[in-house]
């Protein structure tokens, strides 16, 4: 017998979405999906858990505060070479264990001298190309998981977050785009921090928040996107992803790349591994063209750049980071 299951949700999602090329997308609209996450507080300055002296950097780790209670820790890269202002980064993590796999630490806090793991310590890689990096950690994941999380050894606690926040009608996204923007201020107030230079970077996960948190917060002079640029079509309601990625009414509103192009016309770097499962090559090439789009309007279509490496659901970076640095070094002239 047929129970038209399959029948059903394929015409549910294909009312889901409207890719409705030339549609206006605008960052109210992107604000009011994500949720409202304004209720902040005095809160007590950052100040350092952790400092150690890398070779040609300092690492140390913070404590930031963003809103009601909430705390993260924040581990600060600053380069050894001499200079009173620096260009700054955020790295924004995906999935894994946390802050310390982008900065060059194995779960329980050691060096890592071993396999870079799918995000290729990119903070790391980012404060050796001379960057101040702040690399936080995403709320959810590492340290920041739910007690019962960390007790049963649960890789991260997206999905019972998740639950509770959309039960309240606010998103995980949400709350990790209110946290990024917390996280520029704090950054600004570093006395040895260049504002008018100051960038992100993030992956997967961290790609979303990146992504977002670029499109609403023009600080931001210039951005990379790592394993995220995709269509919803052909990813995010394609692919079993986590439910992070779920903002109710978002495909409805707009495709995916019509977000991104929010950031439009500042610098923007997306790389994709041509072996992605989950963020596949087929969506990522119709984004891209999509967002190509956008920046022509703009008559900024050379701020767009597309790395397509040979790759999976990972980090490349190694044409980002000198994009990254020449585009931080331009907006400070």
């Amino acid at each position: 017998m047929n129970y038209k299951t399959e029948e059903y949700f394929q015409t549910l999602h294909k009312k889901t979405l409207s890719y409705c090329p030339g549609k206006k997308m605008d960052k109210t609209t992107l604000l009011e999906l994500l949720g409202d996450f304004q209720n902040k507080e005095d809160v007590s300055p950052p100040y350092v858990i952790e400092s150690e002296d890398v070779s040609g950097y300092r690492r140390e780790r913070y404590v930031f505060h963003t809103t009601q209670g909430l705390s993260a820790p924040v581990y600060v890269l600053t380069p050894k070479n001499g200079r009173k202002k620096h260009a700054v980064v955020l790295a924004l993590h995906g999935h894994g264990y946390g802050s310390r796999e982008i900065v060059g630490l194995t779960e329980d806090g050691q060096e890592d001298t071993g396999n870079d793991g799918i995000h290729q310590q990119f903070a790391k890689r980012l404060v050796e190309q001379g960057f101040k990096v702040f690399a936080p950690e995403m709320i959810g994941i590492g340290d920041r998981r739910l007690d019962e999380d960390k007790k049963f050894n649960r890789p991260h606690s997206c999905y019972r977050m998740a639950v509770c926040l959309l039960a309240a009608g606010k998103t995980l996204a949400g709350l990790r785009v209110f946290e990024a923007r917390q996280w520029l201020d704090k950054m600004a107030s570093f006395s040895d921090v260049e504002n008018r230079r100051m960038g992100i970077m993030g992956f997967s996960g961290g790609g979303m928040t990146a992504a977002y948190t670029a499109a609403l917060d023009e600080r931001i002079k210039a951005v990379v996107l790592s394993g995220f640029t995709n269509t919803y079509q052909a990813s995010i309601l394609a692919e079993e992803h986590c439910l992070d990625n779920v903002v109710p009414g978002m495909p409805a509103a707009a495709e995916l790349p019509e977000y991104i192009g929010l950031i439009a016309p500042r610098p923007l770097f997306i790389e994709s591994g041509r072996h992605d499962p989950i963020f596949p090559m087929k969506g990522a090439a119709e984004a891209v063209e999509y967002l190509r789009g956008i920046y022509r309007q703009f008559h900024a279509e050379s701020e767009i750049v597309w790395d397509l490496f040979e790759g999976e659901h990972e980090v490349n970076g190694k044409e980002a980071y000198k994009w990254l640095r020449k585009k931080l070094q331009a907006a400070g002239e």
